[in-house]
């Protein structure tokens, strides 16, 4: 049994993972099937209609959309690597090692808006569907990502809960100088 698939503890139980149910599910299916739609999407659009678009910007917004274009680019390919690289795991192509140490290198965004881009609402109406949409998708991978990380690593009989607080002590602590949420 793969370390994803459970992991005993000391009470005699076993804990199921979510991220093995995850991936083995339809709703998995429905997010890989929506983020490689989303990529043709993206795909057509800055080929055809953004192109035009595009030329059609003036000065700064020009810049902006060259910009931001890159950054979607960027954003969905990092989403669909996470995506390619849990179906690899789910159709057995790759071991729970081998999807460790891929999942190391792909650089999941933090969940964020658009609020900081200025200018953001005079890119075409076609572009900002798409970076809003690849936001979006970004969210629900980086939640789906978070919930589905596995205890590694833990000795035989270690917690689950422990490593659950670990990972959350991990999380606060990564926090940024200056920050206002409350620590507990």
């Amino acid at each position: 049994m793969s370390a994803f698939a459970s992991q005993r503890f000391r009470g005699g139980g076993t804990t199921i993972s979510f991220g093995e149910r995850f991936a083995a599910s339809e709703q998995f299916d429905a997010i890989f099937r929506e983020g490689m739609a989303l990529i043709e999407r993206t795909a057509a659009y800055l080929d055809g209609p953004g192109r035009k678009d595009a030329r059609a910007l003036g000065g700064s917004v020009s810049l902006l959309y060259a910009t931001e274009s890159m950054r979607l680019t960027t954003r969905l390919l990092e989403l669909a690597s996470w995506l390619m690289i849990r179906r690899a795991h789910k159709e057995g192509e790759i071991t729970a090692d081998e999807l460790r140490v891929k999942r190391e290198r792909v650089r999941l965004a933090a969940p964020g808006r658009l609020s900081h881009v200025k200018g953001f609402a005079e890119l075409p109406l076609g572009l900002r569907k798409l970076v809003e949409a690849s936001f979006a998708l970004n969210d629900r991978i980086v939640r789906l990502d978070s919930a589905m990380q596995v205890m590694v690593g833990e000795p035989d009989g270690g917690s689950p809960v422990q490593a659950q607080v670990a990972r959350l002590e991990q999380a606060f602590a990564d926090r940024a100088p200056g920050d206002e949420r409350p620590s507990y």
